[in-house]
């Protein structure tokens, strides 16, 4: 009688496999995956192009920071970050909503952009803002300390999304808020020439990133549009 013998594959075969796999299944633990959204913010010249745009005039009124500052129910003595400050547009608004016994933190992971900021919380005298230099992975935000999170117009930057939830989930208290303001993934949601460029440069449109914050350890608390067409407001709890 012929003796059937099993012929198991090379563990190394099997090991490529398994991480391929995990490649295609789950992309954006291993990678980068705000690529084209970040592609204007490589050189110091496309920052500085960016900046024109978060420094413009128009922009107090296009996105109605003061709905924004109300959506994270903030107190006087409150802290809260603004995570992906830019220029600082946000940070009068909060720091006023703060109070000077509140504390405001401005992050970002571009020093070119911090140095803008500061410069402006200097001009405002703002005296409750502080500023951090983060990561693309890590806001570096002090641990369960914060009522307040704010991601505005930022989210569809950050190239690893479940670590920097991690992160920010850790800095806030227990009741703390976590606010993303965010454009549609939709025809015409950015003022570009090209009607597509939101479709190409938004990764998730809204339904698809609350499930992807709801699946890092957050909760839903509301949604709304802050400007019809373009953007909407979604606020978090953590779970």
């Amino acid at each position: 009688m012929r003796k059937l013998t099993r012929h198991f594959p090379d563990n190394r075969f099997v090991t490529g496999l398994l991480l391929t796999s995990l490649f295609l299944i789950c992309p954006a633990a291993f990678g980068q995956v705000a690529g084209q959204a970040n592609e204007g913010y490589k050189t110091p010249q496309g920052r500085a192009n960016v900046a024109k745009v978060l420094n413009a005039p128009a922009r107090e009124e296009r996105q109605r920071p003061r709905d924004i500052v109300d959506a994270l129910d903030l107190k006087p003595g409150s802290a809260v970050a603004d995570v992906g400050t830019g220029v600082g547009f946000m940070l009068p608004y909060l720091s006023h909503a703060v109070g000077d016994t509140g504390h405001v933190i401005g992050e970002d992971i571009q020093n070119d952009f911090l140095d803008q900021a500061k410069m402006k919380a200097q001009l405002s005298r703002l005296n409750n803002v502080e500023f951090v230099l983060g990561t693309d992975r890590d806001p570096k935000l002090p641990a369960d300390s914060l009522e307040g999170v704010l991601v505005l117009d930022v989210y569809h930057h950050f190239d690893y999304p479940e670590a920097m939830l991690e992160h920010i989930r850790d800095s806030l208290l227990s009741d703390g808020k976590l606010v993303i303001v965010e454009y549609f993934k939709r025809p015409g949601a950015m003022s570009n020439p090209d009607p597509n460029f939101a479709v190409q440069h938004i990764r998730l449109d809204e339904d698809d990133l609350i499930q992807e914050v709801e699946a890092n350890g957050f909760r839903l608390v509301s949604k709304n549009d802050l400007v019809p067409m373009s953007q909407y407001i979604a606020v978090f709890a953590k779970k």
